[in-house]
C-alpha cells in the first residue's frame, strides 16, 4: 500500500503561554489583522467593529506595548506556536466599582489564529488570566470581546459567563460634536 500524506495523522503543535514584550509588536499586528480579517465575514455587525479597527505602524504598536506593559495591573500573555504567536489575551486587575474593594479581573482581548482555532488556544489564555487572577485575589472575571464574534460568545456562555453589560464606542470627535450640538440647543 502507497503512503497518502493526506491521511496522515496531524502533528499536534505544542502550544507554550508567555508574557508579551515590546519586541513583540510586528507578530501582534499580524496576529490582529489576521483576526480582523477573518472577522470580515461575519456580516454588518463585523463591520461596524472593522469601523474601530485600523493596522497600527510598527512603531505605534510598539509604544502601544511600552504604554501598556507598563501598567503594574496588566498582563498581555501570548500563545506562541512553533515560534509564531497564535494567540493572545490581554488582561488587568481593578476593583468593581471606584468605591468598593471587590477586585475583578478585566480580560479586554482574546486573540486567536483562525488557524489555531478550536485546538484549546482560548482556553489556555483565559486558564492563565484566571490564574493571575486568583494570585490578586480577583472575585469576578469579566471579559469583553466584540459583539459581533458568534463563536467566542458561545465559548464564554458554555464556560459560566454570563452577559452583564452592553459596551458601545464612538470616536471621540463625533460624541464631541454631538453633544456640543446638544449642549447649544439645550433647553
Amino acid at each position: 500500500a502507497r503512503f497518502d500524506p493526506l491521511w496522515a495523522p496531524r502533528r499536534r503543535t505544542s502550544i507554550v503561554l508567555r508574557d508579551a514584550d515590546r519586541d513583540d509588536a510586528a507578530a501582534l499586528i499580524a496576529l490582529w489583522s489576521e483576526c480582523a480579517a477573518a472577522s470580515r465575514d461575519e456580516g454588518s455587525e463585523a463591520f461596524t467593529q472593522q469601523a474601530l479597527w485600523r493596522e497600527p505602524g510598527l512603531a505605534e504598536a510598539a509604544a502601544a506595548l511600552d504604554v501598556n506593559l507598563d501598567q503594574p495591573n496588566k498582563r498581555i500573555v501570548l500563545a506562541i506556536a512553533d515560534d509564531e504567536v497564535v494567540g493572545a489575551t490581554v488582561f488587568a486587575v481593578n476593583t468593581l466599582t471606584p468605591i468598593s474593594l471587590t477586585r475583578v479581573l478585566i480580560v479586554t482581548e482574546i486573540q486567536v489564529s483562525p488557524r489555531f482555532r478550536r485546538r484549546s488556544v482560548a482556553s489556555m489564555l483565559l486558564s492563565a488570566a484566571a490564574h493571575h487572577g486568583e494570585d490578586h485575589n480577583c472575585e469576578i472575571v469579566v471579559a469583553s470581546i466584540p459583539a459581533h464574534s458568534r463563536e467566542p460568545h458561545r465559548y464564554l456562555a458554555k464556560i459560566g459567563f454570563n452577559q452583564i453589560a452592553i459596551v458601545r464606542a464612538i470616536q471621540a470627535n463625533k460624541l464631541r460634536s454631538r453633544l456640543s450640538g446638544k449642549a447649544t440647543n439645550s433647553r
